[in-house]
């Protein structure tokens, strides 16, 4: 391995940000979802570095994390090194905002993130423009992707060798910033959604009649969530330039102008009374007033208390997402022998 010190670069060698309780918690029991298990984890991981070994990588910076599965599926392949870039844990999603923080400090460029929607943001908030590959093996899956990890790892190791260009193969996402009386407060990749339920962190199911608003980066009539509920309204592709606005009503209430049922979660589909929804512009303002709490990519985490308001608006400043197809197309030359 070679480092840069100039720029403190590290030179081939991907980043692995494994979250290891994605995909398990009691919303897919209580939705009948399948399970993303250990075992399965340590697969994906395995096949991500042999496919980024085909271009040359030889050194892999991961987080460490309590079931060792990087180490797991590392520890039969010859000729590698694994260097962890964190030595503590905090047993929270914390772990994965420290773990890319320390990987832009020490020049990574490009990272493969396991997890879901939650470990996506959580990742965001300590690399808000991480060049990535979210492979999805979470609860919430609308930001990351379904594809075959040893091309992914192969399209990481085309960027990491200098084969391909950043800016050739990837995009920038959106992103929802919420802003209090302090400046940034959180973040959302997928959605923002105010409910009117006391309890922070509760991971049970949303209940369609507290829901009063939500803003949506993506609206796609197949996913599942709220990402299903804005998509049958109006589709918003990550590509777009604008966001979604959706403003909820009790059905029965008369100001529910429309009735949809959408698949919020797998397996389980809820009729939602809808008020309003609209595009919103980058940059424009929606202010949320006390008393509600905000969830974040399906995750109940802030509470605005009454007599609080926080401001949520859409910029194109996130992720800078890989895609896979392009960067083998580019850089195929790796693997050609002539």
């Amino acid at each position: 391995m070679r480092i840069c010190s100039k720029f403190n670069e590290v030179e081939n060698t991907i980043g692995l940000i494994v979250n290891p309780r994605s995909g398990g918690d009691i919303r897919r029991a209580v939705a009948a979802a399948a399970r993303s298990t250990l075992e399965d984890k340590v697969s994906i991981v395995r096949r991500i570095v042999l496919g980024a070994i085909a271009t040359g990588v030889r050194t892999f910076h991961a987080n460490y994390e309590p079931m060792q599965i990087v180490r797991r599926a590392t520890e039969t392949i010859r000729d590698i090194e694994v260097v962890y870039v964190n030595d503590s844990m905090t047993f929270t999603e914390e772990d994965s905002t420290i773990a890319a923080r320390l990987m832009k400090e020490k020049g990574v460029p490009c990272v493969a993130v396991l997890g879901g929607d939650g470990t996506n943001r959580a990742v965001t908030k300590g690399w808000k423009d991480i060049p990535v590959i979210p492979i999805s093996t979470g609860t919430n899956n609308a930001f990351p992707v379904f594809i075959e990890p040893t091309v992914a790892g192969t399209a990481l190791g085309l960027v990491s060798v200098g084969e391909v260009k950043m800016e050739e193969v990837a995009s920038q996402s959106k992103l929802i910033h919420v802003e209090g009386s302090e400046g940034d407060v959180d973040l959302a990749l997928i959605d923002a959604v105010a409910v009117d339920d006391p309890y922070v962190g509760s991971l049970e199911l949303f209940d369609p009649k507290t829901m009063v608003l939500a803003i949506l980066t993506q609206a796609d009539p197949i996913a599942i969530g709220f990402s299903s509920v804005g998509g049958l309204l109006h589709p918003v592709k990550d590509a777009d330039d604008y966001a979604l606005l959706v403003r909820f009503a009790p059905i029965g209430s008369g100001k529910d102008k429309t009735i949809i049922k959408a698949p919020t979660a797998p397996g389980h589909y809820d009729s939602i009374g809808i008020h309003e929804s609209r595009t919103l512009s980058f940059g424009e303002k929606i202010t949320v007033n006390g008393e509600v709490l905000l969830a974040f990519d399906g995750e109940r985490k802030l509470r605005v208390k009454k007599g609080q308001s926080v401001d949520l608006s859409v910029r194109r400043d996130g992720p800078q997402v890989i895609d896979p197809a392009k960067a083998l197309t580019l850089g195929r030359s790796v693997l050609i022998d002539d």
